[in-house]
């Protein structure tokens, strides 16, 4: 599980780049334009982030965040147990779980090895929309491809599409993260569950091919 997961966070870095601003209408082509872009960028600074992993963060901070919707995300993990949750507390947590997003996808990148991610091309009109699922591939060569479906919602205040989960051999990240966190919420409240994210932030980005056990 943990090892399928880190390939679904790895490949939803394709999220993060900037884009042309005609790509914003189709969320097809947004995901194919920073796929390439992202990548491209990994792949140019690979001498300065064997040196400094902690690059990771930054290009994570500079190029997947414009792209995720990780507030909404954020309150989606909190579900029925949104309404118990101190509003004074909520800032907070959507700050951390938006760090604690970063982490978990530079932990991610860090196995990252020339993998290739193919996308759907938009098999219908996305005007009327508000929410799209884009499915794609990660390939490797002599691994099974992973199948891959990104939800992606429209902001009614801006317009603009970002992603808020994806599903990997059908599995919902946001939904792992729920059920992960769901009993520190019932239990102990969510000043320990912004504890536990804060911990794991506070881990150290490794190149190691085994970091995906140490997540």
């Amino acid at each position: 599980m943990k090892k399928l997961m880190s390939w679904v966070a790895m490949a939803t870095l394709v999220l993060s780049s900037q884009v042309m601003a005609q790509d914003q209408e189709d969320p097809y082509q947004l995901l194919s334009s920073v796929a390439t872009k992202t990548f491209d960028r990994i792949k140019s600074e690979r001498v300065e982030i064997k040196a400094n992993p902690e690059i990771l963060r930054d290009i994570m901070e500079q190029e997947l965040l414009p792209y995720i919707d990780y507030k909404f995300a954020a309150l989606k993990v909190l579900g029925k147990h949104f309404k118990s949750v101190p509003r004074e507390r909520i800032p907070e947590y959507v700050q951390v779980f938006r760090d604690y997003l970063v982490t978990t996808y530079a932990l991610a990148m860090a196995q990252y090895d020339n993998q290739t991610v193919e996308f759907e091309p938009n098999r219908g009109e996305v005007e009327e929309e508000r929410v799209v699922t884009v499915r794609a591939l990660v390939k490797e060569a002599g691994r099974p491809d992973i199948k891959l479906a990104f939800k992606v919602r429209k902001s009614n205040n801006t317009d603009q599409w970002k992603a808020y989960d994806m599903v990997a051999e059908g599995i919902s990240m946001l939904s792992s993260k729920q059920s992960e966190l769901e009993g520190i919420i019932r239990q102990d409240g969510i000043d320990a569950v912004i504890k536990l994210m804060k911990e794991k932030n506070a881990q150290p980005i490794s190149l190691q091919k085994n970091t995906e056990e140490s997540a």
